[in-house]
């Protein structure tokens, strides 16, 4: 039996080529344009905005299959061109003078009538300086003249019984929840873009009462910066507070946005939003421009958070490379990388030390009263994953108790400010009262106390400076009075080798010694005493097969990373209170001390207002 699902086994009779319908011409471009109930929120209002709207209210019920309804306040829609509005390829927003000259956010002409071949389309509008309003009717491709209607102003659309005619369709949407989820989330970006647009959305079941699930009023430039505004509206305090601004301007292509603080991640790339000339893109050369900014600041696996906004000319760029309108293509991709990554490097540099506070608020609420003792942080732990060892547990250092030799670049200052000096508290770390359990350095500040992470924090200061000497091409080395022997494995010799000039360039000298080893002659002079068969061991770990595939600077940072960690000062060792006031210092001066090389806090602050909320006195 023939198979009718094979082309080759249809009769050649069969084969001829036809025209289709326009009704399944329709239905196909609505496949591409209206892949879910969202789809169709985000394309019409889209058309508000485009039409000059301040105010958009969205309705939905049954998760926007029985109806989406779009009200707005834009000019409207003149009564001779509705029937083109349901036409494709027919648009008020280009011509064929300039294909390449779009500034408006719809502009293909498909997404009326791709509604009108799928479900129930009625668009009603009255043009600006018109005293009448009408409406047009499309019901899965059969067209209803256009008749006067009763409107004040703007257009209301009504999509109802969505994929009604194309049941496959219907039968991949997800529940209801999560498509309510995904216009909601539709609605939420285009108001990010748009903050002097007020929106409201309602949802509903088929019998039940609608329910208010968002309403932004528009934002006023009297009242402040509205990008600002609508963001901490739509995000809380949260956000802003754990982000910060960024801005700059080249060539005629200018960023702005606010980017999170290297400790405020997420697991996937979800709260990251990028828009240009006003439109929201999913575009996947953002998303890696993105962790090039970050680069060594963010741990694997995790995602920053960030809000991008950029404005270029349209010439520069092709956004009609995706149906959904969701990618771009940029005539001058190096110019967009450079001053996107200038700018959210240069604006997490200007932090300094700064970490989430959100992350010291997480720690706020596990010491609040109730809290089970379970979801504290386990010292033990830390100083296992640090690698370091404490000995004993429970050792406290105070303020007078001595300690061993100074560690590193980490000696103290002529002047480190003693504890009883009043002053040390004006710095934004504080002044050290004490070490707890060998690795914690214990700080008051003027108005609260610091706890500070003592090996995560001394290896992001050494992994530092080995970046600055390394991109200066000025390496600080020791050569070793004697030159040590170190037996390898003969992959990890070989992998060591094909970077022998990379590694030269941060101060340490391998050379070939023979069958099996390699002969260390210099090494970095900020690593103090270190040995060096774990130092090329753990080097040779990360450029391991699964690293071959980044590029150098990646790698480079790896090697430098691991340098770090092998010349900070470890968990377990006792510090002096001077020596720990000296970490602080160099802390507040030196940029992204605020989280270590693996991405994690390196230190923590709890206010005095919260120590006594725990107390009870507030």
């Amino acid at each position: 039996m023939p198979n009718s699902s094979n082309p080759a086994s249809v009769p050649p009779t069969e084969r001829r080529i036809g025209r289709l319908s326009e009704v399944s011409i329709n239905q196909i471009a609505a496949g591409e344009v209206l892949e879910r109930p969202a789809s169709a929120v985000k394309e019409l209002i889209e058309n508000a905005i485009d039409a000059d709207a301040t105010r958009i209210e969205i309705t939905v019920v049954n998760a926007g299959r029985n109806l989406i309804r779009v009200a707005d306040n834009g000019c409207g829609i003149a009564s001779d061109d509705l029937k083109l509005a349901v036409e494709r390829h027919a648009t008020s927003k280009i011509s064929d003078a300039n294909l390449n000259d779009i500034r408006t956010l719809g502009f293909r002409g498909e997404a009326l009538p791709s509604m009108g071949s799928v479900g129930q389309l009625t668009v009603k509008s009255r043009w600006h300086d018109s005293d009448r309003a009408f409406q047009i009717e499309v019901d899965s491709g059969n067209l209803v003249g256009v008749r006067p209607a009763a409107l004040r102003e703007g257009t209301i659309v009504e999509l109802r019984q969505l994929f009604s005619k194309t049941p496959a369709r219907l039968k991949f949407l997800r529940s209801n929840k999560a498509e309510t989820r995904a216009i909601n989330s539709v609605v939420r970006t285009l108001a990010m873009a748009t903050p002097k647009v007020g929106y409201s959305l309602h949802s509903g079941s088929e019998t039940g009462r609608l329910q208010r699930v968002l309403s932004m009023p528009p934002e006023s430039e009297s009242d402040g910066d509205p990008f600002r505004l609508r963001l901490t509206r739509l995000f809380k305090s949260e956000f802003l507070e754990n982000t910060v601004a960024f801005e700059r301007e080249l060539s005629g292509v200018a960023v702005r946005g606010f980017c999170g603080l290297p400790t405020y991640v997420r697991s996937a790339t979800s709260a990251q939003h990028f828009f240009v000339n006003g439109r929201g893109i999913r575009d996947r050369l953002f998303l890696g421009l993105v962790r090039g900014a970050y680069g060594d600041l963010v741990s694997s696996g995790k995602h920053p958070v960030i809000v991008l906004f950029m404005e270029c000319p349209s010439e520069m760029i092709d956004v009609n490379v995706h149906p959904a309108k969701t990618e771009i293509r940029f005539r001058e991709p190096g110019l967009i990388r450079a001053v996107t990554i200038s700018a959210i490097q240069d604006a997490l540099a200007r932090e300094g030390h700064r970490t989430a506070p959100s992350v010291s608020r997480a720690m706020t609420s596990r010491l609040a009263p109730g809290r089970p003792e379970s979801t504290a942080a386990n010292p033990d732990q830390a100083d296992q994953r640090e690698g370091g060892s404490t000995g004993r547990h429970g050792s406290l250092l105070d303020a007078d108790a001595t300690a061993a030799k100074p560690l590193g670049s980490f000696e103290p200052a002529a002047e480190p400010g003693s504890v009883a000096d009043p002053k040390a508290l004006e710095h934004p770390l504080g002044a050290a009262r004490m070490q707890v359990h060998r690795n914690y350095i214990v700080s008051q500040t003027a108005d609260g106390i610091v706890l500070v992470d003592q090996h995560a924090a001394a290896e992001r200061l050494v992994f530092e400076e080995l970046k600055k000497a390394y991109h200066a091409g000025k390496p600080d080395s020791r050569a070793l009075l004697v030159p040590e022997v170190v037996e390898l494995e003969q992959n990890d010799i070989d992998r060591l080798l094909e970077v022998k000039e990379e590694l030269a360039a941060l101060g340490l000298t391998v050379d070939r010694f023979g069958p099996g080893a390699v002969c260390v002659r210099q090494i970095p002079a900020i690593l103090g005493e270190v040995s060096c068969k774990d130092l090329l061991q753990d080097i040779a770990d990360g450029l391991g097969a699964g690293e071959r595939v980044r590029v150098l600077e990646k790698r480079m940072n790896d090697v430098l990373s691991t340098i770090a960690c092998h010349g900070s000062i470890r968990s377990g060792s006792v510090l002096s209170v001077n020596e720990m006031n000296a970490l602080l210092r160099k802390m507040e001066v030196t940029p992204h001390s605020g989280q270590c090389n693996h991405g994690r806090p390196t230190w923590l602050e709890l206010k005095l207002s919260d120590i006594e909320r725990m107390f009870g006195r507030r």
